[in-house]
């Protein structure tokens, strides 16, 4: 069992508030990512739980008993530092049994665990090995033995893949799904990327300044962003946003097409410049100077030059509308009809907010 309840978690170092009220459960077996800048807060909110630091206020439960103030060791989770935090002088098998032994495991169960442990990261062949001697990825994974077998209630991950090549962590991340599905056990995931995120979690929550702006499964948060922080934040490359009378148009780079003529069946067409083509084997990207700014538009690969002169298309429904303060909202027919206004290119001094 792993469930974590936090309620009105605040957070501040003298004046600045770290944390600014969070309320979250995390459900017992998910793969949950915290999401977010550098500085959002959610490595503060991950020590937190795992008891490396004390909050201002608030409560945290895991599995229904209250654990806000109670040590590291009597919360029954394992941490997985960026860093690894191996001991240098001990081999692999050493610091995988290093936790069994303080906790006074018997011998024979000790080996027992740790054998099966080291088959399920594939790290049989390298028991004798030191850190020092070992690749980063091959690092991360006696990391995240020595936490396995400890058979804690939650996994508490600190951006651990980091500190590995893109190769690497393309590999690592296929690893830890397969090893969730294994484990059936909460894994809680700080990253500030999004790749990872999407790719990995089952279950998504999206952090900005101590405050929680989103949370949802990675379908949820990517086709219906609740605000415009999360709106530019997930996407790559980000939604392309609009300033529009009073309000904010938002239209992800994916849902525009690109074509040589005007003579196409859609809502919106507008004429464009290409500025910038960038080839990425599967996609391509497009950087299209039009009468409503500058816009991104990612299609699936086009090897071939399609000239400097386009136009760029999408259909209304595609269009997300956000309020002056970056709220989503819905469309009904006086926002429609201002949105029409695009075809009629009554906005042509309008700029991209982002994009």
């Amino acid at each position: 069992m792993g469930k974590i309840t936090i309620s009105n978690i605040k957070k501040a170092f003298g004046s600045n508030n770290i944390l600014k009220g969070i309320d979250l459960e995390i459900q017992d077996g998910s793969f949950t990512i915290l999401l977010g800048p550098s500085g959002c807060g959610k490595s503060t909110l991950l020590r937190i739980i795992a008891g490396l630091e004390e909050p201002t206020s608030g409560n945290l439960l895991i599995n229904e008993e209250d654990v806000t103030y109670e040590e590291p060791k009597d919360r029954n989770i394992a941490m997985v530092f960026q860093n690894y935090a191996l001991y240098p002088h001990m081999t692999v098998y050493k610091n995988i049994e290093y936790g069994l032994k303080i906790k006074k495991v018997p011998k024979q169960e000790r080996e027992e665990i740790i054998s099966n442990v080291l088959k399920m990261v594939e790290l049989t062949d390298h028991v004798n090995k030191r850190p020092a001697q070992l690749s980063g990825g091959q690092r991360q994974r006696v990391a995240l033995a020595r936490a396995i077998v400890k058979r804690p209630h939650a996994f508490l991950m600190d951006e651990p893949l980091s500190n590995l090549d893109a190769k690497l962590r393309n590999q690592m991340r296929q690893e830890l799904i397969e090893l969730h599905r294994q484990l059936k056990t909460t894994f809680l995931y700080v990253t500030h990327d999004q790749v990872e995120a999407m790719s990995m979690g089952s279950y998504i929550i999206i952090m900005n300044q101590g405050e929680i702006m989103q949370q949802g499964t990675p379908k949820e948060i990517y086709t219906n962003p609740a605000n415009l922080f999360v709106a530019q934040f997930i996407g790559s490359p980000p939604t392309n946003i609009i300033e529009f009378d009073e309000m904010y148009l938002g239209i992800r780079p994916e849902e525009i097409g690109l074509a040589k003529t005007n003579n196409i069946n859609n809502d919106v067409i507008i004429r464009g410049k290409i500025l910038t083509q960038e080839q990425l084997g599967g996609e391509t990207i497009y950087r299209v100077n039009t009468n409503i700014g500058k816009i991104n538009i990612k299609t699936q690969s086009c090897w071939d030059e399609i000239g400097e002169d386009v136009y760029a298309h999408f259909s209304y429904d595609k269009l997300m509308v956000f309020d002056k303060q970056g709220n989503r909202v819905e469309k009904d027919d006086n926002i429609m009809e201002a949105i029409k206004k695009i075809n009629n290119e009554q906005i042509n001094e309008k700029e991209l907010v982002y994009s």
